[in-house]
């Protein structure tokens, strides 16, 4: 079988390579912290005299961030490229009304009630002549003027440029599909001319991203503000009519939610007659393999599980073809293989999938942006296989994750470890987690800084934020998270008083399962509130008869986490902050299906929390088989609590449960 196969890429991808690439983009950084010796024990850095080796003046987070001072806009050459110069006009702007007859599940998101008028002008051809002029010219700013204006397909980043929206300008993409499959640069026959991609963390050939680039270095969004506004008009229909109207979110496959009416609309969770049995696109597939990645549990016809199975199958990519006839939706912005990656001051709404990916990217810096969609997977910030990152003053209203750090998925970790983040000063008012590790993290995480978040769950008595802090895994997902530390959140308005697990996403037989009640980790039988209700949530069992391969335990060590205060609310005649307080679901040995023998499955290891009010739990014990306690451990060694309030008890204490199930 052969293995999978990497993205043509101008550079070496060897682990020594990307060690010396984490620091070359920000020398200017570096020089500010010349003559200073540093030291590792083996937790960070620090310098002599430094104080706090992690949060310290030159502590680990202040030298990725340091490091980062090169990547900015004033290192872009001082001339302008502006777009009417190369043929763009604006456009009008129309009333767009919500199709959807159920509202509750389909809300209007942000810019969705306007969009660009029939016939409007395409501006993306006068885009990509700017993009190249200035390219060709050693680099500059594209200026997008004030103003409203369409845009049919991606607009593709080149070295050197600085796309730049203007105060008062938004440019409105357009929404079918088919205008992401025109051009690209690999002809895939039927399914359109695509774009080498990344869906969920699985490499493939797809729907082009409306901001994109790969293999690129010194690029840059950028806008003026609020203002400045990028609409992907992800659930403006681009086919049907009223309740039945098709848009990107459609693709999703919610029954009943933005015109999925049913299993038989088209969507990445229907089966999808385009999807050769994998026997003909992987002759030399053995027959166990073949046979897990055909369980009907994991129905291999569906585009959301055809992708994973051709990863595994060890399928090169180029023979990975989505596009037309399929139902992936893009990221809404990706840059691939890309090096000193700026977004900086704009405005992202209404976008078809993850509003932000950059992979396989070192040296990336977002900052002040208002990141602003609701719709299903709108995943705020996805980092994948990204080294040296700084996120900061960012603002976060989502559909899923407001920050998701990813590695890779199934075969498909060649680009290594996420590594070397910093994510500082920003607002969660909406997520599923607001700060999140995982799931695909197959090349692993390591050495990520979070202080100074605001996690306001802004709409906590109508769509509450579900996690605070959020790692997820599970057998398939494998890969490590180490040296995760976080410092100083506030979530004044607690997270969902619902706890919430994963029900037909278990494993039968399993230990882990709901015969007990939610909550409860006993000895016959445990049921974590993993997926909703958690201030901090370990779930290394996230979901697990979704994928067909679970042979990769997951390893999860060195975690600190520090100075979170969460506030309580009042919702129906209930008072709290959260269901429980923490959930620590360590690793399963039962939901392995590799080769024998198995491997190790280590717990859950060396986890520190202190310093922290964590308010009033609803699930308040004393924990039970049958009654859950406000802190849920199950194979999990050295939980330890210095000076941490849970409702009326002040926690000082170290748990351990290793489990061998």
């Amino acid at each position: 079988m052969s293995s999978p196969q990497r993205f043509p890429v101008d550079t070496p991808a060897s682990p020594d390579r990307r060690r010396f690439m984490q620091w070359t983009g920000g020398t200017l950084g570096l020089g500010l912290l010349g003559g200073l010796s540093a030291c590792n024990n083996g937790n960070g850095f620090d310098f002599a005299g430094s104080g706090d080796e992690i949060w310290g003046k030159y502590g680990a987070a202040a030298r990725i961030v340091a490091s980062l001072q090169g990547v900015s806009q004033t290192s872009f050459p001082q001339r302008d490229y502006v777009v009417v110069a190369y043929g763009a006009q604006p456009c009008g702007v129309i009333p767009a009304a919500n199709p959807y007859a159920d509202q509750n599940k389909s809300p209007t998101s942000s810019g969705a009630d306007q969009t660009h008028a029939a016939n409007a002008f395409d501006c993306r051809p006068a885009f990509l002549a700017a993009i190249k002029a200035c390219n060709a010219a050693g680099g500059g700013r594209v200026v997008v003027p004030a103003g409203n204006w369409y845009c049919a397909g991606p607009i593709e980043l080149l070295s050197h440029v600085n796309f730049h929206l203007s105060a008062n300008t938004t440019l409105y993409f357009s929404p079918n599909p088919a205008d992401y499959a025109k051009d690209g640069p690999v002809d895939c026959g039927p399914n359109g001319k695509l774009y080498y991609s990344r869906w969920q963390a699985n490499d493939c050939l797809n729907f082009g991203a409306p901001v994109y680039a790969r293999n690129q270095t010194h690029i840059a969004l950028t806008g003026e503000g609020a203002t400045s506004v990028l609409n992907g008009q992800a659930m403006t229909p681009f086919a049907g009519s009223g309740n039945s109207s098709t848009c990107w979110w459609t693709w999703k496959g919610n029954n009943g939610v933005y015109g999925c009416t049913g299993s038989s609309t088209p969507s990445h969770a229907c089966a999808n007659p385009n999807n050769v049995d994998l026997r003909v696109i992987a002759p030399g597939i053995s027959d166990a393999l073949y046979a897990q990645l055909t369980n009907p549990v994991t129905p291999w016809q569906q585009d959301q599980n055809y992708l994973p199975a051709l990863s595994e199958a060890g399928v090169p990519v180029e023979q990975r073809v989505f596009g037309l006839g399929h139902y992936l939706r893009p990221c809404m912005v990706e840059f691939i293989h890309c090096s000193n990656v700026l977004m900086e001051n704009y405005h992202l709404n209404n976008t078809p999938f993850w509003q932000h990916h950059p992979t396989y990217c070192q040296n990336v810096v977002i900052r002040g942006v208002l990141i602003d969609s609701i719709g299903p997977n709108n995943d705020g910030f996805d980092p994948d296989a990204c080294v040296n990152v700084l996120c900061e003053n960012v603002i976060f209203n989502t559909g899923d994750d407001c920050i998701a750090i990813k590695s890779g998925k199934d075969l498909d970790t060649q680009y290594g470890a996420a590594r070397d983040h910093v994510i500082r000063n920003c607002v969660m008012n909406s997520g599923h987690g607001g700060i999140t590790l995982g799931s695909e993290m197959g090349g692993g995480i390591e050495r990520i800084y979070a202080s100074n978040l605001q996690m306001l769950n802004t709409w906590w008595a109508t769509n509450s934020l579900n996690i605070a802090i959020r790692i997820k895994t599970n057998m398939n997902r494998g890969g490590y998270v180490r040296d995760f530390y976080v410092d100083n959140v506030t979530v004044p308005n607690g997270v969902s008083l619902s706890g919430s697990g994963y029900g037909s996403a278990m494993l039968a037989g399993s230990p882990i399962n709901n015969s007990v009640p939610l909550g409860v980790a006993s000895a016959s039988g445990s049921n974590p509130a993993a997926s909703q209700g958690g201030i901090i949530t370990f779930d290394c069992d996230y979901q697990p008869s979704k994928d067909a391969i679970r042979s990769r335990p997951a390893v999860v060590e060195n975690v600190q986490i520090s100075n979170v205060m969460v506030s309580n609310v009042s919702l129906d005649g209930v008072t709290g902050s959260c269901f429980q307080a923490v959930v620590a679901q360590g690793p399963v040995a039962y939901d392995y299906n590799g080769p024998t023998p198995a491997p190790a499955v280590a717990p859950i290891r060396n986890v520190v929390i202190r310093d922290c009010n964590f308010g009033t739990p609803l699930a308040a014990g004393p924990a039970s088989d049958t009654t859950p306690g406000p802190v849920y451990a199950w194979h999990m060694q050295g939980l330890t609590f210095n000076n941490v309030q849970i409702g009326d008890t002040l926690w000082n204490t170290t748990l351990n449960d290793i489990r061998t199930a």
